[in-house]
């Protein structure tokens, strides 16, 4: 656990510090994400938060059904998930003329989902009634919204599944949420004052 600990840390350093390196050459600010995006999720039922943290770099939060698999098994329940997202296509999709809007692009990112034994749907796996598992691994994520406000957002990565009191592993995780984000993206043009 030590060592992807270590792991993730470094990465959300090498992050942080291009990040800022970045900002230094190029000016503060954060060009192409929102500062804040709220979405309702429609399929999976939920809500999601993210805010942008430098310039490509942002944070979210959701809550949502997940599905944890394992060597142990699997347990299917209501989770908390939280990203550090890093989106690495911006400029390609602008250069294309493709909206951005909306944080609408690839990502990577480092990735935390903790299922809660209260919430809990089902399960395979043997132990106590009461157990929780967390998930902590990276992701690589694809999220579109689109101008009515729609948005979906998929995402596939591998990492470390930790048991608290039934045994630890490793497996891939997937999510795909479908909704609606509520609030006022960025113009898909830029204005010019």
């Amino acid at each position: 656990m030590k060592k992807i600990t270590l792991v993730l840390l470094f990465f959300t350093a090498q992050i942080v510090q291009s990040q800022v390196r970045s900002i230094a050459e190029q000016g503060s600010g954060i060009v192409n994400l929102e500062r804040h995006q709220v979405t309702l999720n429609l399929i999976n039922p939920g809500i999601s938060y993210e805010i942008g943290l430098f310039r490509n770099v942002s944070a979210s939060g959701s809550t949502g059904f997940g599905l944890a698999s394992y060597d142990e098994g699997y347990v299917f329940g209501y989770a908390l998930h939280n990203r550090v997202r890093y989106y690495h296509n911006f400029n390609r999709r602008l250069d294309m003329g493709k909206n951005v809007s909306g944080n609408s692009g690839n990502y990577i990112a480092l990735s935390n989902t903790i299922f809660f034994s209260r919430l809990r749907v089902t399960t395979d796996i043997e132990g106590p009634k009461d157990f929780n598992i967390g998930f902590y691994g990276m992701l690589y994520g694809i999220q579109r919204t689109y101008e009515k406000g729609f948005n979906f957002n998929a995402e596939l990565g591998a990492g470390y599944y930790q048991g608290d009191g039934v045994p630890s592993g490793y497996g891939p995780l997937f999510n795909f949420t479908f909704g609606w984000v509520p609030t006022k993206p960025k113009a898909r043009k830029p204005v010019f004052d």
